[in-house]
């Protein structure tokens, strides 16, 4: 499996030359998650991945057409939400902040790891994670990692930042 490592070094000087900056515009759920749950991260096209929670982790729900949730570990959460209000249930509603580096994939980026129309690498939380052409490629301004964005999920969730 390629490794986050690998994708850092190939993809970070791409976002850099020719990936752009964006943040999320849409509003999330989001409680703590209990740890061993389990969550099947599902977009419109599929599978995207799987990852079991950790004592501390907060699940996370975005606001789109797919719903898709996901886990987060708690320091991370702290530095890219705030709790707008409490949803009961232990859930609530927060306004994402901060900004990320994103970088459209086509095929012939693929073709660099020898795949065509679909690529697994290590997301990470240590899991397979699939990438297609279309779909974005995610790294934090710390560049500290590197994940997939489903295309659709992605203009769901992110605007770009001018200027």
């Amino acid at each position: 499996m390629i490794t986050q490592t690998e994708m850092l070094a190939h993809f970070l000087p791409l976002m850099e030359a020719r990936g752009k900056r964006f943040r999320k515009k849409s509003l999330i759920r989001a409680k703590k998650a209990e740890a061993g749950l389990h969550v099947v991260t599902l977009t419109s096209d599929g599978v995207e991945t799987k990852n079991t929670a950790q004592k501390g982790d907060w699940l996370v729900e975005n606001q789109t057409s797919a719903k898709e949730s996901y886990l987060i570990k708690a320091e991370t959460f702290q530095k890219k939400y705030i709790l707008l209000h409490s949803l009961g249930d232990g859930w609530g509603c927060y306004r994402p902040v901060g900004e990320i580096y994103a970088y459209n994939v086509s095929e012939k980026d693929l073709g660099k790891f020898g795949a065509t129309d679909i690529m697994e690498f290590q997301a990470p939380w240590k899991e397979s994670i699939v990438v297609k052409p279309g779909d974005f490629l995610v790294a934090p301004t710390d560049k500290s990692e590197i994940y997939r964005v489903a295309r659709k999920e992605f203009s769901e969730t992110y605007e770009e930042i001018k200027g």
